[in-house]
């Protein structure tokens, strides 16, 4: 990956999502073939936190109909789960979501 900008590609925000941020877990849609240490490195550079940890999960596409007989799928994506250090500052960016 050349961009850090590439690896994370939206925050995840939902009611769940969002009830974990007090405990400084966030979650993100990140590209699919970024690897853990690869999505470690660029939340702390563009958030400027420290993580302890990540977990990914892969999530296939559905198959939609796009039209009378041609099937079609959606595009298949992963999310992490970042888990900051407890010695880290929040990330603002959440901070007036909650």
């Amino acid at each position: 990956m050349a961009n850090v900008y590439d690896i994370i590609i939206r925050p995840i925000i939902t009611e769940r999502s969002m009830a974990a941020t007090g405990e400084k877990k966030y979650v993100f849609e990140v590209a699919p073939d970024a690897g853990k240490i690869e999505i470690k490195k660029a939340v702390e550079e563009i958030f400027g936190v420290k993580v302890a940890k990540v977990n990914t999960i892969n999530y296939k596409g559905k198959a939609k109909r796009l039209g009378a007989s041609r099937p079609g799928f959606r595009k298949n994506w992963k999310k992490a789960y970042v888990q900051l250090a407890e010695d880290s500052k929040t990330i603002e960016f959440f901070e007036g979501m909650v």
